[in-house]
């Protein structure tokens, strides 16, 4: 820790991603910055835990391969995205059902016409072929083939219904941000209905995919947000940090120049200009930027507003064998228990388990039962359609704060300077994301460094629109 005499420009408070963020943006421009972290670890959130050669995110947020940020934060050069399967499985009425891969490469005006020639088709009988003199052959109806045992992966909803969705999916790839943002706001169950999609794609696909994306089962989130999600899994591929989510913040700190991230150090007062600090005293500084939770940032800065919250639990089991083969994420349309998503993750990212282990993460979103182990083992036990009896226990992270909640009207851009010399960024001043995090720290850094008179490196302007 700086002896209690030395300044620097810039005191960052907060080590998760959005402060990372913000440190990488003011030292690529050659303000001197600290980063104080109460926590002996960096990340926040964004940690994971080590068991037995296991590794467990705490709430394990879906990324997707189309976050900008990703490609654009100083830092994350060296980040292994591990991508799920394409398309996803959806489990409903006993059987798995698969969403086809969206297509980048198809345009919506395309992916339309594949639709409107499927609907219009004629349904005209193949005509049967006879013998001259013969007797007509009876309809085929009579003569019943014999039945093969019914599969169980099938697609969602016939042809039309496949087409329809990935003309869906197809336009809102092509639509810019800006459009989406200009939309109606409702809450996001409510616009799924204006869609013009059949009933069984919206609550059999989209219904399930919002909600583990937004981690809102209710799906009380504003319809915007839920469109820039959307737009995020039609452009790219859902995926995991190689490692576990705790690789992204420490590769974040790591390279960060030697001793600017300081652990262990809870601050306890904040000011324009001076930062208080448990055990060290006084830091003077040019500017503070909070990027803690909203909650943390509301006890240093009475008046700053604390949103709501979702809850999220996450049960990590390992298990004898793979229950499914491939790196699916498998959501449960019939919503019969309190699972929401699950995947065999050592299938998805081969680090975070032993050799020749396998582990199952489940998230359970909202209030979690009383009886949440066995509710989720037998509930695992049918979606996955094998026994969970013989399923080892690695750990339950409950976070009721997990994720802040997005209700309408929300606004996507939350200011994040409060005055000359005082900042604020976090997920909760931009979208409840890892890109709305990271997005809100290079916004709090520049405007550190427009009030510094420093023109940042990299502007706003010469990135793609953040989702």
């Amino acid at each position: 820790m700086p002896e209690p005499a030395h300044h620097v420009d810039v005191v960052i408070v907060g080590a998760g991603v959005a402060g990372l963020s913000a440190a990488h943006q003011l030292t690529s421009a050659g303000v001197t910055t600290v980063v104080l972290e109460a926590a002996p670890y960096v990340g926040g959130r964004m940690s994971t835990e080590k068991v037995d050669g296991f590794r467990l995110d705490r709430i394990g947020q879906l990324l997707t391969t189309s976050y900008p940020e990703l490609r654009h934060t100083p830092g994350l050069d060296a980040l292994v995205l591990r991508p799920f399967a394409p398309g996803l499985l959806v489990h409903s009425a006993g059987r798995h059902h698969r969403m086809a891969e969206p297509s980048g490469g198809r345009s919506a005006r395309g992916a339309l016409t594949a639709a409107r020639a499927l609907a219009s088709a004629p349904r005209v009988p193949r005509p049967v072929r006879t013998a001259p003199g013969a007797p007509p052959r009876p309809p085929s109806r009579t003569t019943p083939r014999p039945s093969r045992p019914p599969s169980r992966t099938a697609p969602l909803g016939g042809a039309l219904d496949q087409a329809r969705l990935g003309a869906a999916l197809a336009r809102i790839a092509a639509t810019p941000v800006r459009r989406l943002l200009a939309r109606p706001e409702l809450p996001a169950g409510q616009a799924l209905s204006a869609r013009g999609l059949p009933a069984r794609t919206v609550e059999g696909f989209l219904r399930p995919l919002l909600s583990a994306l937004l981690c809102d089962p209710d799906l009380t989130t504003s319809s915007r947000c839920a469109d820039l999600a959307l737009h995020a899994f039609a452009r790219g591929r859902l995926c995991l940090p190689e490692g576990g989510a705790d690789a992204l913040p420490e590769l974040l700190a790591g390279a960060l120049p030697p001793g600017t991230v300081r652990t262990g150090v809870r601050v306890t007062s904040v000011s324009a200009n001076r930062v208080t600090t448990a055990e060290h005293g006084e830091l003077t500084c040019a500017g503070v930027l909070l990027a803690t939770d909203a909650r943390a940032a509301a006890e240093l800065l009475p008046g700053l507003r604390v949103p709501p919250f979702h809850p999220v639990t996450v049960v990590h089991h390992a298990a004898p064998e793979p229950p499914l083969d491939g790196p699916a994420l498998l959501l449960d349309a019939d919503r019969e228990g309190p699972v929401a998503h699950t995947a065999v993750v050592s299938h998805v990212d081969p680090t975070r388990a032993p050799a020749g282990r396998t582990l199952v993460s489940s998230t359970v979103l909202g209030t979690p039962p009383d009886d949440l182990e066995r509710s989720v083992r037998d509930h695992l036990a049918k979606l996955y359609g094998a026994p969970t009896d013989r399923w080892e226990l690695l750990a339950v992270h409950r976070t009721r704060e997990a994720v802040p909640a997005m209700p309408p009207p929300h606004d996507l851009r939350r200011p994040v300077r409060l005055l000359a010399g005082l900042y604020v960024c976090g997920d909760h001043r931009d979208t409840s994301t890892v890109q709305g995090a990271l997005h809100s720290g290079r916004r709090a850094a520049h405007a550190a460094l427009a009030d510094l008179g420093i023109r940042p490196a990299c502007t706003e302007e010469s990135l793609p629109a953040a989702a």
